[in-house]
């Protein structure tokens, strides 16, 4: 049996065997492991360079707005949430919620502190461990501060299809034993799906945590998915839509302080507060 491409017919056989060569080139298994590492590394490169390069890799703060729909355990939409995203890179972060009047809450570093109607009050330490590994965990966090950590394995997980895209996987592990693979497109180079594996505390089985990424749009020189998708153990959680974002906003030098937000109590009062800043 032949195949005819264009002009040409090859035989099938040697169809399959240029096809096994091309794929065992790609097979990490065939690997050693400086090649393994090398390979991923320039991905890597490719996909900050691709995201904005040194733009993206400076990137001081940003302010967002969008919508996050929540799901339950039978997989059905239980509601959406408005929300005011802001960042002070790497670990400050603060979320202006439109639930119930309005809601406001601050992590920085091992901090945290939420505004509600009865006034300020210190984060459940629950919700800042929650959030600082939730830094470890964001793709960002680790293309930003952490690829020359000491200690970090970074291997070339081979091809694959993901999402209806060619991809090449990305494998890195910290010193803590979290897993990231990040599939990245091999025509954009642009990050489509990350994964992260965890050991759950409390029942020390593994954990999948997984961000599908879609809509990248240029937010001030920056590629930016529109559109993140998370699931958790194969259980879809939340499904955030951006209507718009901006890095390096002009925002006020006390915004990401215990001090703005009891500022900002004294001023609402008891009543209903809007989102503003």
């Amino acid at each position: 049996m032949r195949v005819r491409f264009g002009k040409k017919i090859i035989p099938l056989t040697a169809l399959v065997l240029v096809l096994c060569a091309k794929t065992f080139a790609q097979n990490p298994d065939t690997m050693d492991p400086e090649q393994s590492t090398g390979k991923a590394k320039q991905i890597l490169k490719q996909l900050i360079d691709t995201l904005g390069g040194q733009r993206y890799l400076t990137i001081k703060t940003s302010e967002c707005e969008g919508r996050q729909a929540h799901f339950g355990h039978n997989g059905e939409m239980s509601g959406f949430t408005v929300f005011k995203d802001y960042w002070s890179y790497p670990d400050t972060r603060r979320i202006d919620l439109a639930k119930k009047g309005n809601i406001i809450d601050l992590f920085i570093g091992n901090e945290g502190w939420t505004l509600d109607r009865s006034g300020v009050s210190e984060e459940p330490a629950t919700a800042v461990t929650d959030f600082q590994e939730a830094v470890k965990r964001d793709p960002n966090n680790l293309l930003r501060y952490r690829l020359n950590e000491d200690r970090l394995l970074i291997t070339y997980g081979g091809n694959a299809v993901v999402d209806l895209r060619p991809v090449d996987w990305v494998e890195i592990v910290d010193s803590e034993e979290r897993t990231y693979r990040l599939a990245i497109d091999q025509s954009t180079h642009l990050l489509v799906r990350s994964v992260v594996y965890v050991k759950d505390d409390v029942t020390g089985e593994r954990r999948e945590d997984v961000a599908l990424y879609t809509n990248y749009q240029s937010k001030d020189g920056v590629q930016m998915p529109m559109q993140i998708s998370r699931e958790r153990d194969g259980r879809r959680v939340s499904q955030v839509f951006y209507e718009a974002c901006q890095y390096n906003p002009n925002l006020p030098a006390d915004f990401f302080t215990k001090a703005a937000l009891e500022k900002r109590s004294s001023e609402v009062g008891g009543g209903k507060m809007k989102l503003k800043h």
